[in-house]
């Protein structure tokens, strides 16, 4: 019988699934316990908290396949799992539409200082007159990437009256272009032309500080910024510096660095709208992602099975 460890909470939904289809479902109880555990187990089922290093993959002596409930995979050593012939699978299709989602709910935060408001309010201050803040009808949105959740934030800007400008490695297709009424730059274009700008790229070594100093000075000034991606996409210090200077006018982050922060200067500047990467923290987002998963297992060993 295959055996599944799984290290951190997912929905029972795909858990009862997996059951059904004859597969040994084991929790981990305690965490100290996982270099342990993982060396009787087939499948290893984690999200984000969970770091699956390179020490213990090499420990998981029955270990055939690596899943992930949720999009990154930054935190798996891949190229450990690869020379061991171990399979990684995720289900980055699940929680877009609830990043994206948060995206566009932070973006208006930073429009109409949302947060601000509101905790002005509760501290009994009516601060109307100095609550101006702008539409985003007619901004130019920049996109740091267009896959999953890229997409959907485009598709919904859009119908916000924004115009879109897009950044990939590849060229999205003539049509896809057109049906966002976008315009595909370089990155350094992107960076001039965007009053918002927004991050959708994994974390790997060529996306890590992609928005650093440099970048930033390319920006217009009062540029507002949103990532919802990864932390270490942007340099925060540079992004720290930038808010100080008014050079960037506001930020807001789901993602960090280090998680949580340990840092709180950036976490605390009045500039910046802060969640706890809450990206894919709705039921339904949650809900998919252990069905999607649970569904990738199955085809697994039911394909290496025959």
């Amino acid at each position: 019988m295959v055996k599944i460890l799984v290290c951190d909470r997912i929905d029972p939904e795909g858990i009862e699934k997996l059951r059904e289809a004859g597969f040994d479902v084991k929790f981990l109880t305690r965490r100290e316990m996982l270099k342990e555990e993982i060396r009787e187990c087939n499948v290893l089922i984690v999200r984000s908290r969970t770091k699956v290093t390179r020490d213990l993959i090499e420990r998981g002596r029955c270990l055939k396949l690596i899943a992930r409930a949720g999009s990154g995979l930054d935190n798996i050593d891949l190229k450990a799992a690869e020379e061991r012939g171990i399979a990684v699978v995720n289900a980055p299709e699940a929680p877009a539409d609830s990043v994206a989602e948060l995206t566009i709910g932070l973006m208006i935060a930073l429009a109409r200082k949302i947060t601000f408001a509101d905790a002005s309010m509760k501290r009994g201050e009516w601060l109307k007159k100095e609550l101006k803040g702008f539409l985003l009808k007619g901004k130019k949105l920049g996109l740091i990437g267009l896959g999953n959740i890229g997409l959907r934030v485009a598709r919904i800007a859009k119908a916000m009256g924004m115009k879109i400008l897009v950044t990939k490695r590849s060229p999205p297709s003539p049509q896809l272009l057109e049906e966002l009424g976008a315009d595909f730059l370089s990155l350094d274009e992107l960076l001039r032309q965007s009053d918002i700008i927004s991050i959708h790229v994994p974390l790997t070594e060529e996306t890590k500080h992609m928005i650093d100093a440099e970048e930033i000075s390319k920006m217009k000034n009062g540029v507002f910024l949103i990532n919802t991606a990864r932390g270490e996409v942007i340099n925060e210090e540079a992004l720290l510096d930038a808010l100080k200077t008014g050079k960037i006018g506001g930020a807001a982050l789901d993602v960090y660095g280090t998680e949580p922060p340990k840092n709180l200067e950036l976490i605390k500047h009045p500039n910046v709208i802060c969640t706890p990467h809450i990206g894919a923290q709705t039921v339904e987002a949650q809900k998919e992602a252990s069905l999607i998963i649970a569904d990738k297992i199955i085809r697994f060993f039911n394909s290496s099975s025959t």
